[in-house]
């Protein structure tokens, strides 16, 4: 499942990236709830751009294409560890991250007020993310 996730700014716009895999709320959303919840933590997953994974640490550099080394615990992230260019999170105007066809399933939107807001990307109903424990 695909998502896009974002940062609402002070301007209303909203600063967001994509990733490619596990987008269900059960697995991202909640690693976006209980790893992410900080705008500093967020900052920084946001700085990574564009990810193949998201994971409960951001990690370090490592080989993209090699799964005898990676570390499953770090984001996978294509501009950093796979080089591509073009990679970097974009800015959008609220109604622009709403009403554009990502492509995606979910969007998750960090309000600033410590939790993320989950939308089916089809018809951008709430989606409730669970808890870990209930995940």
């Amino acid at each position: 499942m695909l998502f896009r996730s974002g940062k609402l700014n002070a301007d209303g716009t909203i600063t967001n990236i994509y990733c490619h895999f596990d987008g269900y709320p059960e697995h991202n959303g909640v690693i976006l709830q209980e790893h992410y919840y900080t705008p500093f933590k967020v900052d920084q997953l946001l700085a990574l751009g564009n990810l193949s994974v998201l994971s409960e640490q951001i990690g370090e550099k490592q080989d993209f294409d090699s799964y005898s080394t990676r570390n499953n615990d770090w984001c996978l992230a294509y501009g950093r560890d796979r080089g591509e260019s073009n990679q970097q999170a974009v800015v959008d105007s609220y109604d622009g991250f709403f009403s554009k066809d990502h492509g995606v399933d979910y969007l998750y939107l960090y309000n600033n007020e410590f939790e993320w807001e989950c939308y089916n990307a089809w018809d951008l109903s709430s989606v409730t993310i669970p808890t870990a424990a209930t995940a």
